[in-house]
């Protein structure tokens, strides 16, 4: 069994609080727009990370992480990128691989909004956590926390602060 903690959208922005979830967890994922890798560097000084870059991401982050990751956890086949959309409207440049390959879990940011949906078309859950950092439009900054035991996904919390 696994403890992840799932974030996005920090844009640069990491304190204290965000750490403290972090040593809690076995990995870290994070969905894109990380906006300055001490973040991630921050991250690593204490758990395992997964992560891809997003669109406001510079040549450093995009040097380090990729565009798509696609791994096993446990036994749940993840795809995490930046952009995704969600079902049914998936963004074009995922949207032919998900309906030929689905995975179990697929995960994006982007959008700021949390979101916790199940394609049952497709057989698959989509995960957003919405946004951890302090630069955007969102109300709330927000972050996922589960766990991963075998093939389930199980214990899912949000994880909620003010702005």
């Amino acid at each position: 069994m696994k403890k992840i903690l799932l974030l996005s959208d920090t844009h640069g922005y990491i304190d204290d609080t965000i750490i403290k979830y972090v040593k809690q967890v076995d990995e870290v994922w994070h969905a894109g727009d990380i906006g300055d890798l001490a973040v991630t560097d921050q991250i690593i000084k204490y758990k395992p990370l997964k992560a891809v870059y997003g669109n406001i991401d510079d040549t450093k982050a995009r040097a380090e992480f990729p565009l798509n990751l696609r791994f096993i956890c446990e036994g749940i086949d993840v795809w995490i990128t930046h952009i995704g959309g969600y079902p049914p409207k998936y963004n074009g440049r995922v949207r032919e691989i998900l309906k030929n390959n689905p995975p179990d879990l697929f995960i994006c940011g982007h959008s700021h909004i949390l979101k916790v949906i199940p394609d049952k078309k497709l057989n698959l859950l989509h995960m957003n956590p919405g946004a951890i950092g302090k630069h955007g439009f969102h109300q709330k900054r927000t972050m996922l926390r589960f766990k991963i035991d075998g093939t389930q996904i199980k214990d899912l919390e949000v994880i909620e602060f003010e702005r």
